[in-house]
């Protein structure tokens, strides 16, 4: 069975996990992106809620230290956490066999 990565990046308040997203990004190997500004809300409140629905944490921000000064500045968001799922599509001879075809089949989500 052919499979695709969902990849998820969400930006926090702060370098904890379980602090208010500020930011968001996801991109779906099933077609489809949206950004921050897209939606009223992000897709979860916290890193630690990406978690527990599923999503698997692949890379974080390193932590540096800032100068001083440099909150006064506009620059990247500091705290970047990298979120994957990967999905497992159906087998092509199968899909639309039992209630017609989809233009984006049913998938089951792997963990990796």
């Amino acid at each position: 069975m052919a499979q695709r990565q969902k990849i998820l990046v969400l930006y926090l308040a702060t370098s904890a996990l379980d602090t208010a997203v500020i930011g968001w990004a996801q991109y779906d190997g099933l077609g489809g992106t949206s950004m921050t500004g897209d939606e009223r809300s992000p897709p979860y409140k916290t890193g630690v809620a990406a978690l527990e629905d599923g999503w698997r944490l692949f890379q974080a921000s390193p932590l540096l230290p800032h100068p001083p000064g440099i909150e006064f500045q506009t620059s990247y968001l500091k705290y970047e956490f990298w979120f994957e799922q990967w999905i497992t599509l159906p087998d092509p001879e199968t899909v639309g066999t039992a209630g017609g075809a989809s233009r984006r089949p049913e998938a089951e989500m792997t963990s990796s």
